[in-house]
């Protein structure tokens, strides 16, 4: 049998016609975002799936193993994670995740829930791979809900990416004061998607690297309208 990430799984009903895969961010585990799952209200139900990365050393962290979806190779100044970000990057850490990940969308898939009824989320890290893994997937997901993160080995995407995914849609959003990653650095990445023609819908909130109110609120309208288009 083939080995799954250990896991949160909640629903906010019986039988479930919708899953949503969402990954935390660098040095956080699954029960993270469950408190954010909680308050976005939904007309449909759903299974919430919210996977432990794996523990791994981290070279930005000196070396501290902790839970990781891929290694981070740069320093810890946001102008360096800027400039390397896409040339420094951990390419065998993320598309083991990418794998990982694509095991849990098959697991709902064997459950009866079909791709386009399978939501991606991620924050920061998380979302990193949340998006190379959606734009990568072979059917048209649900969405990709993209959180205070950046577009990870985007020298890669317009080659690797399926044709499906064009019609994938993307929600991504960042802090305007983000420390961590920079907005500048967000909104590259979601213009560097937008020109390459993804359905792309961007957020800028008055934050640091984390979630608000308001972008919790935004979510729940745009999964509804998603879940209203049928996707």
């Amino acid at each position: 049998m083939t080995s799954i990430l250990p896991h949160i799984a909640l629903e906010s009903g019986p039988n479930p016609a919708y899953s949503i895969i969402w990954l935390h961010g660098l040095g956080a585990d699954g029960e993270d975002f469950v408190p954010i799952a909680e308050e976005i209200d939904l007309p449909v139900t759903v299974r919430y799936i919210f996977p432990h990365a794996p523990m791994r050393p981290v070279t930005i962290n000196n070396g501290y193993v902790m839970p990781a979806w891929y290694d981070i190779l740069v320093g810890a100044a946001s102008a360096e994670i800027s400039a390397n970000i896409g040339r420094q990057e951990d390419a065998a850490g993320i598309r083991a995740s990418q794998a990982e990940i694509e095991k849990l969308i098959t697991q709902e898939k064997q459950r009866g829930i079909k791709a386009g009824n399978i939501f991606l989320a991620g924050f920061s890290q998380g979302g990193a791979v949340a998006l190379h893994t959606g734009l990568r997937h072979q059917e048209r997901l649900g969405g990709i809900l993209a959180l205070s993160t950046y577009l990870p080995l985007p020298s890669t995407t317009p080659a690797e990416a399926s044709v499906e995914a064009k019609h994938t849609p993307i929600f991504m959003a960042h802090g305007l004061s983000d420390p961590v990653i920079p907005y500048a650095f967000g909104r590259a990445s979601a213009d560097v998607l937008l020109h390459q023609g993804y359905l792309l819908e961007w957020h800028g909130y008055d934050m640091p690297h984390s979630v608000c109110p308001e972008e919790i609120r935004d979510i729940e309208h745009w999964l509804r309208t998603r879940l209203a288009a049928g996707t």
